[in-house]
C-alpha cells in the first residue's frame, strides 16, 4: 500500500479553462507516457500509440505548437499532493486522471498489468471504497478497455466505444453491500 497520505482522493477535476495549480518540484521529468497513452483528436492520434511529433528521450519535437488538448493536460501525479513518488507515470507505467464521474489509471500496454503490482492495486482498491462512499467511482483503462475496479472486485467491460459511458452503482443484499458496473449508451 502506499503512504497514508494516498488515500485522499488522487485527483480533483477542473473546470475547462481553470488554471491547473502543479505540484511544486513536481515535473515531467522525461516522462513522455501521456503522448503514447492519451488520444490526440487535434493530430487524429489514437490512444495507445505515439504521438509522430514525440521523442520519447526528449520530449515534444513541437512544443511551441503542440494542440490545445496537451496545453491542458496534466496527469493526476503532477497535480495532486496527495500522491507519493510511486505514481510518477515514468516509474508506475500508470497515468491517473480525472474523467467525469471519477478516476481513470490510464495504463501502459507495453505493461498491461503495472496496476495490479503491489502497491498499486491496493492503492487502487482503496480508491474505489473511498470512492463508493464519496458518490465516485475508479476505472483502468488499458487502451480502449476498460475496467471498473470494485470494492469487491474488478468488472472487464471490455472495449469502449464512441458514444459509450460507464454506469456503476450499489446496493444492500443480506451479506453486506453489492457492486455493479456496466457501459450504457450515452444520450
Amino acid at each position: 500500500m502506499g503512504t497514508g497520505a494516498d488515500t485522499a482522493r488522487p485527483v480533483l477535476g477542473l473546470a475547462a479553462g481553470e488554471p491547473v495549480p502543479l505540484v511544486p518540484g513536481r515535473s515531467c521529468a522525461g516522462c513522455t507516457l501521456c503522448c503514447k497513452l492519451l488520444r490526440i483528436p487535434e493530430l487524429d492520434k489514437p490512444q495507445g500509440k505515439w504521438c509522430s511529433h514525440c521523442d520519447p528521450k526528449r520530449g515534444c519535437k513541437t512544443y511551441e505548437t503542440r494542440p490545445q488538448s496537451c496545453r491542458e493536460f496534466f496527469c493526476g501525479y503532477l497535480t495532486s499532493h496527495n500522491l507519493s513518488d510511486i505514481w510518477a507515470p515514468i516509474k508506475s507505467r500508470i497515468l491517473l486522471m480525472g474523467v467525469e464521474g471519477g478516476l481513470s489509471a490510464v495504463v501502459d500496454r507495453d505493461r498491461p498489468d503495472a496496476w495490479r503490482v503491489s502497491p498499486y492495486y491496493e492503492q487502487i482498491k482503496a480508491w474505489s471504497r473511498q470512492g463508493m462512499d464519496e458518490g465516485w467511482f475508479v476505472i483502468v483503462r488499458i487502451d480502449r478497455r476498460t475496467i471498473a475496479v470494485l470494492p469487491d472486485r474488478d468488472v472487464d467491460l471490455g472495449e469502449m466505444e464512441q458514444g459509450e459511458g460507464i454506469e456503476v452503482g450499489w446496493y444492500p443484499t443480506d451479506g453486506g453491500m453489492a457492486y455493479e458496473a456496466r457501459k450504457v449508451a450515452r444520450e
